[in-house]
């Protein structure tokens, strides 16, 4: 990549739209924030935040402080490992978090990370691709219409040189459309939010 094709600003607008474009197919994101939560009691022992707990350091319920400890609280979270339903945050011994709206705050770091070592974990491998691959989508010479024709390639049923001409395949119905782009919306559509319990 050089500075004539894009410059660092030009790189860094569209890192950050393709950043908010995977935010909003999935459902999550995908590195660590510090954020304070407002959530929802259902008068049950568990509760769906958003987005996975990193790591977790208030939780109170109307204003009481509960403890963080694994002997109180079961927390499902990131770094993401094999068998990730969603996350989860259950109080032990017959607790439940009481019903009503916005009653529980939970503050911490945030994010839906896989595990590399680290306390936070990292971007998952093929969630970065898929911002690389919508970027450079997005970068001349790959914006034009030789860009437009490279994406549907992957279309192409039947090529005559000769006759300069080409039968593409429809678009099929898919079980989820995101970008028009077989190869993003395959490394994405592994990391899609699940529906949360209870949810028809």
């Amino acid at each position: 990549m050089t500075a004539t094709v894009a410059g660092d600003a030009r790189l860094a607008q569209l890192l950050d739209e393709a950043t908010r474009a995977i935010d909003r197919l999935t459902g999550w994101f995908f590195e660590p924030r510090q954020a304070t939560l407002r959530l929802d009691g259902r008068g049950t022992p568990s509760i769906e935040p958003p987005v996975p707990p990193i790591r977790l350091d208030r939780l109170a319920i109307e204003g009481s402080e509960l403890p963080l400890t694994p002997e109180s609280l079961v927390v499902v979270g990131a770094p993401v490992g094999p068998g990730f339903d969603g996350p989860r945050l259950t109080l032990r011994y017959g607790r439940a978090f009481p019903r009503s709206h916005g009653n529980v705050i939970a503050e911490g770091r945030w994010g839906f990370t896989e595990e590399d070592g680290s306390p936070e974990g990292r971007t998952p491998l093929a969630i970065r691709r898929a911002c690389m691959l919508l970027v450079l989508r997005n970068l001349p010479p790959l914006a034009d219409d030789a860009s437009l024709e490279a994406r549907n390639r992957w279309r192409i049923l039947e090529e005559r040189t000769r006759d300069q001409s080409y039968r593409l395949d429809g678009f099929h119905q898919q079980p989820r459309l995101l970008t028009g782009d077989p190869e993003i919306d395959a490394l994405l559509e592994p990391y899609m939010k699940p529906s949360p319990f209870g949810a028809a």
